[in-house]
């Protein structure tokens, strides 16, 4: 499959102020303004974690955090995984999720992966072999899951 998109996968610390700012941005565009979600986004878990930016013409399309075990769950993970409202129905989404877990594995081997998933995207993230590990939570106001992948 040919990619869509330049990807950059970076740790915290080689991050320029430019390429968090875009990463910010759009977190803040999907996940505070469209989704309406008053929540702290700088969670503190950022500096702990890699980062994966999916570029076109110099534009951040989509984003990934990848998080190390221990963080968020005791496997690594998957998180603020975002398509910007520009990049959608392109297959940007699934290019990001396809990325994001092999930039995962090279880092932590074959290993189980448990997400935190909005559950209107169940059956997307089912495509990629995530089951559902928890009973649905409200998260500022929207309906989650959580999801696990077993190491395949």
């Amino acid at each position: 499959m040919a990619q869509l998109l330049e990807w950059r996968f970076q740790t915290f610390e080689e991050l320029s102020t430019k390429e968090l700012y875009q990463q910010l941005r759009l977190r803040s565009e999907v996940f505070v303004l469209e989704q309406r979600c008053c929540f702290l986004d700088a969670d503190n878990k950022d500096q702990k974690c890699h980062h994966l930016s999916g570029y076109k013409n110099g534009e951040l399309l989509a984003y990934a955090r990848i998080v190390p075990p221990g963080i968020s769950y005791e496997f690594p993970s998957i998180g603020r995984i975002v398509v910007s409202t520009k990049g959608r129905g392109q297959g940007l989404g699934i290019e990001l999720l396809h990325v994001s877990i092999e930039k995962l594995e090279v880092l932590y081997g074959k290993s189980t992966i448990r997400i935190g998933a909005q559950l209107y995207l169940k059956r997307f993230y089912e495509s990629f072999g995530f089951l559902q590990s928890s009973e649905v939570y409200p998260e500022d106001d929207i309906a989650h899951i959580e999801m696990t992948r077993e190491a395949v």
